[in-house]
C-alpha cells in the first residue's frame, strides 16, 4: 500500500521528531484489546507494531510511511537555485541592516538587539527564493551573507554616531558611505566593539544556520 503524505516547506524538524518518535516498549496495556494498524486496518501482534506520532503501525506500513517522509525531506535539497537564493538572502541583509540603522537614526540608540533580525532575514530570504529549499550550500550561504550585512550594518550605526559626536565637537569632517578607504571602514566597524556586539553576532550566525537547515528523520526503530 502506497501512502501518501502531504509535504510542506514549512514543517519543522519538531514536527517530524513528534510524527517518526517511535515507542518500542512492551506496554502490556496497548496490547489488552485487540490493535489494528491505523493505515492497513492490519491485525497487530506484539512483534508486529510500531508506535509513532500518537498511532500504531504495522511495520510494513511505518516503513512505508518513513520511506515517504525521506524522499519529500531529500526534495528539499535537490536542484537549488543558489544565484536566486543570493539574490533574496543579499535582499534579507540589506532590509535587515537599514532596520538596524534607522532604528538608531530615529531613536539615537545603538540597540544591538534589533541586529539580531539580519540573520532571520536573510535565512528566510534564501529560503523565499528557492521555494522553501533547505541544504548545507544554503546554510553556508545564509551565514556569509549575515556577515557581510552585519559589518555593513554597524559601519552605517557606528558612523551615525561619530559624525553626531563629531558635529558637536565642531569637527568638518565627515565619516562617509561609502567609506573612503577599507582603513577608515576597520576603524569605524570595530569602535566600541565589546562582549555585548559578539553576543548579538553570534545570534546571528545562529539564526543563520538554523533556518535553512535541512531535515533530519530520527534513527529507525530495531
Amino acid at each position: 500500500m502506497v501512502l501518501f503524505l502531504p509535504f510542506s516547506p514549512h514543517l519543522t524538524n519538531d514536527w517530524i521528531q513528534g510524527v517518526m518518535m517511535v515507542d518500542t516498549s512492551n506496554d502490556a496495556t496497548l496490547l489488552e484489546s485487540e490493535e489494528t494498524c491505523a493505515e492497513c486496518s492490519k491485525t497487530l501482534t506484539s512483534n508486529d507494531r510500531v508506535f509513532s506520532g500518537g498511532r500504531t503501525f504495522c511495520r510494513s506500513c511505518y516503513a512505508s510511511l518513513r520511506a515517504e517522509l525521506q524522499r519529500a525531506i531529500s526534495t528539499q535539497s535537490q536542484d537549488i537555485n543558489y544565484g536566486t537564493a543570493a539574490f533574496g538572502a543579499i535582499l534579507g541583509g540589506v532590509v535587515g541592516a537599514l532596520a538596524w540603522w534607522g532604528f538608531t537614526v530615529l531613536t539615537h540608540i545603538s540597540f544591538g538587539l534589533v541586529a539580531v533580525a539580519i540573520g532571520f532575514l536573510v535565512a528566510k530570504g534564501a529560503m523565499a527564493f528557492t521555494g522553501g529549499k533547505r541544504s548545507t550550500g544554503l546554510q553556508i550561504l545564509s551565514i556569509v551573507v549575515s556577515l557581510a550585512s552585519y559589518v555593513c550594518a554597524s559601519y552605517l550605526v557606528n558612523m551615525t554616531f561619530i559624525n553626531k559626536s563629531l558635529t558637536e565637537r565642531g569637527d568638518t569632517f565627515r565619516v562617509g558611505f561609502p567609506p573612503q578607504s577599507l582603513d577608515l571602514f576597520f576603524k569605524v566597524v570595530t569602535a566600541n566593539v565589546g562582549l555585548m556586539d559578539l553576543a548579538f553576532l553570534a545570534i546571528v550566525i545562529f539564526e543563520a544556520w538554523r533556518i535553512p537547515k535541512p531535515f533530519v528523520i530520527p534513527r529507525e526503530a530495531a
